[in-house]
Order: structure tokens, then sequence, then C-alpha cells
């Protein structure tokens, strides 16, 4: 959702998105995050995967890599795509171990901020 704030007679511009708990906001060539786990707010690094099992945009941008396959394991950590953001490369990671179950980009696609790029099927521990 685009926003405008008025601030000393001039109006500015911001995208704003909330996923899950946190809110993104893309202002000025800049992208903030604010999340409420319910124990105050904690920054979030752009880059990271959003929510347990989604990856997704954390600022508009270009897809440059897809780095993994639909149905391959992956392990927590691992980079999952590569996107182009303010002519910076930024890579994104999954937050959990699992079988990636859905890439919904592809090289050269302009995304949105928030937009889900990958989903993960977590992968369930068992006890031995």
């Amino acid at each position: 959702m685009e926003i405008i704030v008025r601030h000393e007679g001039q109006d500015h511009r911001a995208e704003v998105q909330l996923i899950k708990t946190t809110l993104w906001i893309h202002f000025n060539g800049r992208t903030f995050a604010i999340e409420n786990s319910g124990q105050g707010r904690k920054s979030r690094k752009a880059g990271t995967a959003i929510g347990s099992n989604q990856v997704a945009a954390p600022m508009p941008g270009k897809i440059t890599k897809i780095l993994v396959k639909l149905g391959q394991e992956i392990d927590k950590g691992q980079a999952v795509l590569v996107m182009e953001a303010m002519k910076m490369e930024y890579t994104l990671k999954a937050e959990v171990a699992g079988k990636v179950a859905d890439l919904s980009c592809k090289a050269g696609d302009q995304v949105v901020l928030g937009k889900v790029l990958a989903k993960i099927d977590k992968k369930i521990e068992t006890e031995k």
C-alpha cells in the first residue's frame, strides 16, 4: 500500500506492507523493517526470509538469480535467490530446512515489496 506523509508542507510517498508480524517500509530509496513479535520491536535485516516458511521480497527490485530448484531439499540459512535493488545485490536465505514447494518468480522478474517469492515445506524432525 502506498501512503503519503505530509511533513513541513511537503508530501512524501512511502510503500508500506505488513507481512506476518513485520511492517516493511520502503521510503526515499531505503527499506526499513519493524517486527512485532510480542516482545517489543526488533529490526530485521533486508535479505532474510519472511515468516517461517516463505521467502519474500524485502524491497522492490529485480530477481537476478534463482539458486534452488522446485522440490530441492535445502538447509536453514541456505541461499534461495538473489535480487537487485538500489544498485546492490541481496541474497535471500531460507529460515527453515525443508523442500522447496513453490517458486513464484524467475530471473529477470521485477517484484514489489512483500511479494512471496518461494515457499518451503518445513522438514519434520523425528526423534530416533
